[in-house]
């Protein structure tokens, strides 16, 4: 019997026995109703992007395309969240034309976009349809918005803009592509500038900190230099450390520059955390080596000499230096945290 079965080739007969192997019937059903699901009824375009693991295999199985009606409603809800917010932007166009501190605001959705596609490897599966947490968040959103409105807050107006963004990409990836999207967009923040209020708040120390650090340092230079508020005596000359010269820009550029930096470093959390810091001390330094030159214009050269420097170059210059000192501290980190890698590795060999 069994060669008959070998030369014949036919597949065994299905067993009643429990014990025998694939003799269920109900497995059988079960097996052909998966392959069916997954293999037989997807194209090859279905496959392709179940093999690259980007998209979660919920999303074909039951697609999200069957449920037209709440799509087309979902994208009339986003056009009019764009409409509403029109006014928002228009604002902050004029700021960054206007406003010299925040001319940066031009670039920040293009990095925000350069900053996601970098990290596309990482990006989790998409999960498609409706998640009611962003959903929830994206309501509590609108109605903060509608509430500043009605208080007359105008200055948080574009600040809901970064937060609705991040609302929105919970509500259409879910959870895990929100929690990935996160750190990215939440430098869609830097576009916005500060209100007065605050911007006010922020400048006084910093022209206090300028103010009495220049005094120190032109002393150091063997320099008559006295500091009284924000205003420095230097000899017959008298300089005035105004709002607009207490470093709040040159403060956001390289505060903006160490985050984008700490996220493609893809360093540890700590690491970013310092590089990030960082940007404190390197503001004030550049800030403060500006007044300083000007005053040893004033004393050395001439106040033509020091006007110009203040007014045209001022600004390359602590761009420049800026820069150099975040490339300095990078360095020195990077070299530190491979010395003491090195020195652990030695203590283990010898141990």
């Amino acid at each position: 019997m069994s060669s008959r079965r070998r030369r014949s080739g036919a597949p065994p007969a299905i067993s009643l026995d429990p014990t025998v192997r694939g003799s269920d019937p109900l497995q059988l059903t079960r097996r052909k109703r998966s392959s069916d699901l997954v293999e037989d009824g997807g194209t090859v375009q279905e496959k392709l992007l179940l093999a690259s693991g980007k998209v979660d295999p919920a999303t074909l199985r039951y697609p999200w395309v069957a449920d037209k009606i709440a799509w087309i409603g979902f994208g009339l809800l986003a056009l009019s969240i764009l409409w509403a917010f029109l006014p928002s932007w228009s604002n902050l166009v004029q700021a960054w034309e206007r406003e010299p501190d925040y001319s940066h605001g031009w670039f920040v959705i293009p990095i925000v976009a350069y900053l996601m596609w970098t990290f596309r490897d990482s990006m989790p599966p998409l999960r498609a349809g409706f998640h009611p947490g962003g959903l929830v968040v994206l309501v509590a959103v609108l109605l903060l918005r509608l509430f500043f409105q009605w208080a007359y807050l105008d200055f948080a107006d574009g600040w809901m803009i970064p937060l609705t963004v991040i609302s929105i990409s919970w509500v259409i990836g879910g959870w895990a592509f929100a929690v990935w999207a996160f750190p990215m967009l939440m430098f869609l923040f830097f576009m916005v500038p500060l209100p007065f209020r605050l911007e006010n708040e922020l400048s006084r120390p910093l022209q206090w900190i300028a103010t009495h650090g220049s005094a120190s340092v032109l002393q150091l230079f063997g320099q008559p230099a006295i500091s009284q508020g924000t205003t420095i005596l230097l000899g017959e000359n008298t300089l005035e450390v105004e709002r607009a010269c207490s470093g709040l820009r040159i403060f956001m550029g390289v505060f903006a520059l160490s985050y984008v930096y700490a996220m493609l470093a893809r360093r540890t959390w700590w690491e970013g955390l310092l590089i990030v810091l960082a940007a404190i001390p390197i503001a004030l330094i550049a800030n403060m080596s500006r007044i300083v030159i000007t005053g040893l214009c004033y004393q050395w050269l001439s106040g033509e000499a020091a006007k110009k420097f203040s007014h045209d170059l001022a600004g390359y210059f602590m761009i420049v230096l800026a820069g150099s000192l975040f490339g300095m501290f990078v360095f020195y980190l990077r070299w530190l945290i491979q010395d003491a890698q090195t020195m652990d590795q030695v203590a283990l060999r010898r141990a």
